[in-house]
């Protein structure tokens, strides 16, 4: 097998290369970054490492940020502010709406796609990270109990009116997917993808292809897991951490998939990479093997986990090793959460 260069971030401009987000959409790093673990699910925050993680972001041409009015009640949105208003033309700035946030119950989850609430989001989202356009706005969760039309319509209200630029969807179906370009045209799909999660290749995948929709796989890294860091969260991460209530992180699960990892610690290992890193080559190289632009977002909070994603975008992994990853997902154990009723994967199975 070949080796991993050992400065495999580029000597010339330090930055990753640049990929069209979805037909149409803007120019972005061909990965990007996922801000939720900034504030909340993962644990206490260095804030000043954080914030240097950020600017190194941009170091490594890492220009799409990603972020929700859900993570941290709508504190990680005004947390980016400051960043965003000093580099506002560097980035694409991406957020979303779908799960409801109610004042008097910071902790209440239930979905909504309503136009009314979808309105009171978006100006909440505005003003929170101090913007005057999002870039990317996405339904984070489909409420099937509102028409598609509806909610999508109304998404495109906000583009006519210049509150927005592009839209998104998160954990659709192909079928959705569809559904929604044919009333506006959708530049990006973020769903969970990974090593360890291909339900989304059932059929959003194919839809997105055929539709030049690009691809923003979430939590590429297993939530951690596909780093090799931990086997039992519940015996290796505090109490406060999301991945404790997760059912591949704890107990038989965790063990079970800890132990589907060698094909990874092997060409790692053989390549001088991280597992890490080798977990996200191959979601990048989803992009060949499906014919569709794909940009995953990882997230740190640690400068030095960033540029080690970012060169990640440097390996090519070969078709023996690819091989070697292919049956994985297929014997993970446990469901991505404990509820998957709001998850594109539950409604396939009706």
């Amino acid at each position: 097998m070949n080796t991993l260069m050992s400065n495999p971030v580029s000597s010339t401009t330090g930055k990753i290369r640049t990929v069209e987000l979805g037909s149409g959409g803007p120019l972005v790093g061909v990965q990007g970054f996922g801000a939720m673990g900034i504030s909340v699910a993962y644990g206490d925050t260095d804030v000043a490492a954080a914030r240097d993680t950020l600017e190194a972001s941009l170091e490594a041409g890492v220009t799409l940020i990603d972020t929700a009015d859900m993570y941290g009640h709508g504190s990680n949105e005004e947390f980016l502010a400051p960043f965003v208003a000093a580099h506002r033309d560097e980035i694409t700035l991406a957020t979303k709406f779908g799960f409801e946030l109610r004042a008097d119950d910071p902790n209440y989850r239930g979905i909504s796609n309503d136009p009314g609430y979808l309105r009171r989001a978006v100006e909440a989202s505005l003003r929170r990270l101090d913007v005057d356009v999002i870039d990317l706005y996405y339904m984070h969760r489909r409420d099937p109990a509102v028409p598609l039309a509806e909610s999508v319509g109304t998404m495109a209200e906000l583009v006519r009116e210049g509150k927005v630029k592009h839209l998104g969807l998160s954990e659709v179906t192909g079928a959705e997917l569809r559904e929604a370009y044919a009333v506006h045209p959708i530049t990006a799909l973020q769903s969970e993808w990974s090593v360890f999660s291909r339900d989304v290749e059932h059929s959003a995948v194919g839809a997105a292809a055929a539709l030049g929709v690009a691809f923003v796989p979430y939590s590429p890294l297993g939530r951690g897991f596909l780093t090799g860091a931990f086997t039992d969260a519940n015996e290796e991460l505090s109490s406060s951490d999301f991945r404790t209530l997760l059912p591949r992180f704890s107990g038989d699960n965790a063990r079970a998939n800890a132990a589907l990892l060698a094909p990874l610690h092997a060409i790692a290992a053989d390549r001088g990479a991280s597992t890490a890193q080798i977990a996200l080559a191959w979601v990048q190289q989803r992009a060949e093997v499906h014919g569709l632009t794909v940009v995953p977002i990882p997230g740190t909070r640690k400068r030095s986990r960033l540029l080690e994603n970012a060169a990640a975008t440097r390996i090519t992994l070969t078709a023996e090793e690819l091989a070697l990853l292919e049956p994985i997902a297929g014997q993970v154990a446990g469901d991505r959460y404990a509820d998957m009723s709001h998850t594109s994967a539950a409604r396939e199975a009706k």
